[in-house]
C-alpha cells in the first residue's frame, strides 16, 4: 500500500493519494472562511458593550490574517513574504486572544471553540511555512 505523499507548491498544498486525485487545501479560501465564521459568530454574540468592543478588535484581527497571507503571496521578495507570514501567525494569535475574551450565550460555545481550534491551526501552519521559508 503506498502511502500519501504530501507535496508543496508556493505556500499551497497538494495531497496525492495513490489514486494520483490532487486535494487542494488554500489557506486563501481557509483564512476567508475563518473570517466569515467569524463575522458570523460576532453578529450571533449578545450586543453588550464589552461584546461590542471585543467583537470589533476580533473582527480586524480574523480578517487580517487572510488579508496579509494574501499579501505574502503577492510578497516583493523573500523578506516581505516572510514578514507578511509572520503578520498572519501574530494576527491569529490575536484572534484567539479576542475568542477567549468575547462571552457568548452558552448555544455559541461550541463555535467559540471550533474557532479557537480552526485559528490554532492556522497559527501553526503559518509558524510552520515561516521556519520553512527563513532557512
Amino acid at each position: 500500500m503506498q502511502q500519501d505523499k504530501l507535496e508543496t507548491l508556493n505556500t499551497k498544498q497538494i495531497l496525492i493519494n495513490e489514486n494520483r486525485n490532487p486535494k487542494r487545501f488554500d489557506l486563501e479560501d481557509r483564512t476567508y472562511e475563518f473570517a466569515k465564521r467569524t463575522r458570523d459568530y460576532i453578529r450571533k454574540l449578545p450586543k453588550t458593550p464589552f461584546n461590542i468592543e471585543i467583537g470589533g478588535q476580533l473582527f480586524r484581527s480574523a480578517g487580517s490574517v487572510g488579508e496579509n497571507y494574501i499579501e505574502a503571496n503577492e510578497a516583493l521578495g523573500k523578506k516581505d513574504f516572510i514578514m507578511r507570514i509572520k503578520i498572519s501567525k501574530k494576527e491569529t494569535k490575536e484572534s484567539i486572544y479576542w475568542l477567549k475574551l468575547s462571552e457568548p450565550q452558552s448555544f455559541l460555545e461550541k463555535e467559540k471553540l471550533s474557532l479557537i481550534q480552526e485559528a490554532t491551526e492556522l497559527m501553526k501552519i503559518f509558524g510552520s511555512i515561516a521556519v520553512k521559508y527563513q532557512v
